[in-house]
């Protein structure tokens, strides 16, 4: 085909595309003194933010109730194990014998290693052997002071003979109790080469492997022993709420729960153990800490929870779902229901939380507030309360008034409308422009208005606007 043929083929194509989007886009026109049903003309689109009269908004509802709600403070803490000891030996010398293994659950005393005590034990062996001859020594000299201080009494010796043996004898004793001192140094350093737990807890992983040279100063250790049960978590408040803590505090025990990320579940149920004496200028907050049972095992070592604490109750409040409480340039509000009407009503919110808001005025129980359909709502608007659950059946006739909560009436059409597709073959067909019939997206043609009723099936294959 020649360039000018396919400009001309192209240009009558678009053409044709944008006589079809005109066509399809521009509402017929009103027929003379047609109204609508409140004798009101009809218009597309009508003058309201809803599109004209779109029939009642499907709402939601629940009842404003009276219950004790508790006052909570919640914070971000750090678990933290009440004791942690790093096992360190005591002498120096040749591990020789590991006896525990990793993650096991200790008691205090129990044996966790072994140091070759040969050398120790030999000292030990000198320090009773030289008590021992000092011991015979004492006891040698004893018996001499005897015979001397019999002469002296006598004239037959010398007192100053006596005296001095009496002087030798508490030299000796001295030396066995020097003797005793160093039996007991050696022994405890015998003891020193049988490492043993120093708490109860769990062993975490092993630091040496047996057979190395291990010392004394070294700082590395064996293992470490942490006690899990009780368990600490350590968290941070804002100075404003120092008050309400320390009031709780002084009132009695204040309760506390771990939580979980999603700041439901729960881990533990614990105490307010203390609050530190100061806060942090720099961050405007003050450290406490709680203990925990941690009987489960559910608060581990160095992991983030959430933190919960219970510092009062308030009695016989008036509470709603927050969902319900809206906010708008005079305040707090919500939506209630006068018939099938919705009713806006200002509201002043005392205490809120994630699901329930606590009102101090403008709500009497058990006065119904809607929880959705705020996009479309205004006050005054006519409503139907939707089943929030499938009613059974019988429930009632889905209209107000008559039993069972209502249900949504479906939108009436109205001139002009073009509806959207459907599959049903007894969907009223529209009218295109000028009373010509338009064909509908699954191949049926939509006769005028007066021409008959809608065809029942698809349209013949060959069948063609007219």
């Amino acid at each position: 085909m020649k360039r000018p043929g396919r400009a001309l083929l192209l240009a009558v194509l678009a053409l044709g595309a944008g006589m079809f989007v005109w066509r399809e886009a521009t509402p017929p026109a009103p027929e003379p003194g047609a109204s609508s049903a409140g004798g009101r003309p009809s218009r597309r689109g009508g003058g309201g933010r809803r599109g004209g009269n779109e029939g009642p908004v499907s709402v939601l509802t629940a009842p404003s109730r009276v219950e004790d709600v508790p006052v909570t403070l919640e914070a971000v803490g750090t678990a933290q194990a009440l004791n942690t000891v790093t096992v360190r030996p005591q002498v120096d010398g040749r591990l020789v014998e590991l006896t525990f293994r990793e993650g096991q659950d200790v008691r205090r005393g129990d044996v966790i290693a072994r140091i070759d005590p040969t050398v120790y034990q030999a000292n030990y062996d000198q320090a009773v052997a030289k008590k021992a001859q000092d011991e015979a020594n004492l006891a040698n000299a004893r018996l001499d002071l005897q015979r001397y201080v019999s002469l002296a009494a006598t004239n037959a010796g010398s007192r100053q003979q006596a005296d001095t043996q009496r002087a030798a004898v508490a030299q000796l004793e001295a030396q066995v109790k020097a003797d005793q001192g160093a039996i007991d140094n050696t022994r405890a350093y015998l003891d020193y080469t049988t490492i043993r737990a120093p708490i109860d807890g769990r062993l975490g992983l092993r630091l040496i492997d047996q057979g190395n040279l291990v010392r004394s100063g070294e700082t590395t250790g064996l293992v470490v022993i942490t006690q899990l049960r009780p368990m600490t978590v350590l968290f941070s408040l804002p100075q404003q709420n120092l008050r309400a803590v320390a009031a709780a505090a002084a009132a009695g025990e204040v309760a506390v729960e771990a939580l979980e990320a999603d700041n439901h579940s729960l881990l533990d149920r614990g105490r307010l153990e203390v609050v530190d004496n100061a806060v942090d200028q720099q961050t405007g907050t003050v450290r406490a800490k709680a203990t925990f049972p941690n009987a489960e095992l559910q608060l581990w070592p160095g992991a983030f929870v959430n933190v919960r604490l219970t510092v009062g109750v308030i009695r016989s409040a008036v509470v709603v779902p927050t969902g319900a409480v809206q906010r708008g340039p005079s305040g707090a509000f919500v939506y209630g229901l006068e018939g099938d009407r919705a009713k806006l009503k200002p509201v002043a919110v005392g205490r809120q939380t994630e699901t329930i808001s606590v009102i101090t005025s403008g709500l009497v129980p058990p006065e119904a507030v809607i929880t959705t359909g705020f996009a479309r709502l205004t006050d005054g608007d006519q409503v139907a309360v939707a089943e929030s659950t499938p009613a059974p059946s019988g429930a009632g006739s889905g209209r107000p008034g008559e039993g069972g909560t209502a249900t949504p009436r479906p939108r009436r059409a109205r001139d002009g409308d073009i509806p959207t597709s459907s599959t049903s073959g007894d969907a009223r067909p529209e009218p295109g422009p000028e009373g010509r019939p338009r064909r509908s997206r699954e191949g049926r043609e939509r006769p005028a208005p007066g021409s008959g009723p809608a065809p029942a099936g698809p349209a013949p294959a060959g069948a063609t606007r007219p």
